[in-house]
């Protein structure tokens, strides 16, 4: 599924994205933009949490500053979804991986600090 990473960059089936991006379902949404730039809000993934998947894997970038919020993390626990927080090179790993797996895995990704 993902190619490859370095910071700014990201291959995916061949495609190169310049801009942070969400995958969902196998699907990429380029261009993600958060309400504030290094928190990951509700509001931010409510595409990932329509499409319901078992987990959500988190790249916080090179090295590592975006978070995810505690409201945020809330919901994904009512809603049983396990959330992976790794720097951008280790998530894209991880996705991989439990994609390879079957299984039903989501991505958010910050391609930059």
């Amino acid at each position: 599924m993902i190619d490859a990473y370095k910071f700014g960059t990201m291959t995916i089936d061949g495609k190169e994205y310049l801009k942070d991006l969400k995958i969902i379902g196998g699907q990429v949404i380029s261009n993600w933009r958060r309400m504030e730039s290094h928190n990951v809000e509700l509001a931010d993934v409510d595409d990932i949490l329509g499409a319901k998947p078992d987990i959500l894997v988190v790249g916080m970038g090179n090295p590592g500053r975006m978070r995810v919020s505690d409201s945020l993390r809330a919901v994904l626990a009512d809603e049983d979804i396990m959330l992976i927080e790794e720097p951008t090179a280790s998530a894209l790993a991880t996705l991989n991986h439990l994609h390879e797996q079957g299984k039903n895995v989501a991505g958010a990704f910050h391609l930059t600090c």
